[in-house]
């Protein structure tokens, strides 16, 4: 193979491999510096890459609101201990999550009290998993 070719197959390789990192979409659209409680049942939970989403529905006077809350991802938040069971439908939760900066009924969460006691997640920590670095 000439040292074109192999050029060329190196540059395709690298840019390839760039994709799934500029997919990969931004929290911009959440407000970082505000933090919001909601209590409500988990309608729906869902255990997918690349993040997990908790459906809650939360009251408001005579209606509810849905809400859309974006965890992190699986690898992530097993690292936690967290599992696909870790919010079911029908559980009633209390959750705190960065709002979208929009006002719609969505955000990004921080951390949560299953209707069992448990907390999941990390107040005042981004839910970022990071590997250290060797020396």
């Amino acid at each position: 193979m000439s040292s074109i070719n192999l050029r060329a197959l190196a540059l395709t390789s690298a840019l390839c491999a760039m994709v799934p990192a500029l997919a990969h979409h931004s929290f911009a659209t959440f407000d970082m510096s505000k933090e919001v409680k909601l209590t409500g049942t988990v309608r729906e939970f869902r255990w997918q890459n690349p993040h997990v989403w908790i459906y809650l529905k939360v009251q408001d006077g005579a209606k509810d609101q849905e809400w859309e809350i974006e965890g992190g991802s699986l690898l992530g938040l097993k690292r936690e201990g967290w599992t696909k069971d870790s919010y079911k439908p029908g559980d009633k939760v209390t959750i705190t999550i960065h709002p979208t900066r929009d006002g719609s009924h969505g955000g990004s969460y921080i951390q949560g009290v299953t209707s069992d006691g448990k907390t999941l997640g990390h107040a005042n920590e981004p839910q970022v998993t990071a590997t250290p670095q060797k020396p």
